[in-house]
């Protein structure tokens, strides 16, 4: 660890904790850094569409006082930028004499839409009135406020994709850190089962339960788990448990043996590259996953306990139903497979360690680290 971090303090802007995926990765990741600097003060936000441009400047003036505040030419400030999450974007905007870093949650851009305020989230029109036509201004308006800024992403193949549209910027791929959760039975003592697990939205295949239960023998239990899953549609040999947290949420991993991770394309404007937090939450779990090869998911691998289905050839999404058809041809090959199935479940074990909150921290730290010592010459 660099030396100099210890008189650093950071300034760290980003959702509160529950406030989406994004919040609950940013509680590990503030308190997994946190030993590595002599003081962090953090600005916690709302989720998209939660501001009004009152909370904007609020945050802004936050940020500011801040960076004044901390000792001279030893601040750092960091973001977590997410779609339509319009505070860490726009507090972390124009600040001069300071390096500024952000975590690029959905590459290749940052927040989108930069102006879906409380009053324009209202109104599913204006939003995409103003945001769709206007693509080109958000990103060029993006492009403009990162200037030659670090950023990270959470995958390869978003890092990539930020590099592409954001030539000026230094980007680093740092994986999604994988929470702390209690060791749990290993996946070959677990009920025959698969799971699926998030928050209900579009492009995260829910759709595809109803579809899978069908292809599925009887003998395969699905379980479902997640913020907004009470509301999916309930059907014999599915059991539709809503959120879960702490031993209920063990309790769920407990009793699956794999997640299923259909996801598809998530929003009409442009391909976006997002790692996944429910594969990073089954990581902590122990617990294989099968996904499509959508997006950023298509660059992981058995070693890290993921079994792709590829079913996005040439770049063309297939039909719900195909997906649906290769995905139960995958699960019930994969449990019917015990040594292939303990194998996955070593190596997500293994990605477990390799992904910690600490270990991500020390990457954050070097790369930090990397900055300083460029600032400085």
């Amino acid at each position: 660890m660099p030396a100099s971090l210890r008189d650093y303090r950071l300034v760290f802007v980003g959702p509160a904790n529950g406030k989406t995926a994004v919040g609950d990765y940013a509680e590990d990741f503030v308190d997994g850094v946190r030993p590595h600097f002599g003081e962090v003060v953090e600005v916690r936000t709302g989720g998209p569409g939660d501001e009004t441009l009152a909370d904007l400047r609020r945050y802004r003036r936050a940020v500011a006082a801040h960076v004044a505040a901390g000792p001279p030419g030893r601040v750092l400030v960091h973001a977590e930028l997410s779609t339509a999450a319009l505070a860490p974007f726009w507090s972390t905007a124009r600040l001069k004499d300071v390096p500024v870093t952000g975590t690029v949650h959905d590459p290749p851009q940052g927040v989108w839409m930069p102006a879906r305020t409380r009053l324009v989230a209202s109104s599913r029109l204006l939003n995409h009135g103003i945001h769709y036509p206007l693509r080109p201004v958000s990103r060029a308006l993006e492009r403009a406020i990162y200037g030659d800024r670090m950023l990270f992403a959470l995958t390869e193949t978003g890092r990539r994709s930020i590099e592409r549209t954001f030539p000026s910027t230094t980007t680093r791929y740092i994986p999604h850190l994988v929470r702390s959760r209690p060791v749990i039975k290993p996946i070959q003592d677990r009920p025959n089962a698969i799971g699926f697990f998030g928050h209900v939205y579009r492009g995260k295949g829910f759709e595809q339960i109803e579809r899978l239960r069908q292809l599925l023998p009887a003998d395969v239990a699905i379980r479902v788990a997640g913020r907004g899953t009470e509301a999916l549609p309930k059907a014999d040999g599915i059991d539709i448990l809503g959120a879960v947290d702490g031993p209920d949420e063990d309790a769920f991993f407990e009793s699956v043996r794999a997640i299923v991770v259909p996801y598809g394309k998530r929003h009409f404007y442009a391909e976006s590259f997002a790692a996944s937090g429910v594969v990073a939450h089954a990581m902590a779990y122990r617990t294989p996953v099968v996904t499509t090869d959508y997006g950023a998911l298509a660059e992981l691998d058995e070693q890290v306990g993921a079994l792709v289905v590829r079913v996005n050839s040439g770049g063309q999404p297939a039909e719900s139903a195909t997906v649906a058809r290769e995905l139960a041809t995958a699960v019930e090959a994969l449990l019917g497979d015990q040594a292939r199935l303990t194998e996955l479940g070593e190596a997500v074990a293994k990605a477990r360690q390799d992904r910690s909150t600490p270990r991500t921290a020390e990457a954050f730290v070097a790369a930090w680290g990397d900055l300083l010592e460029a600032t400085r010459g």
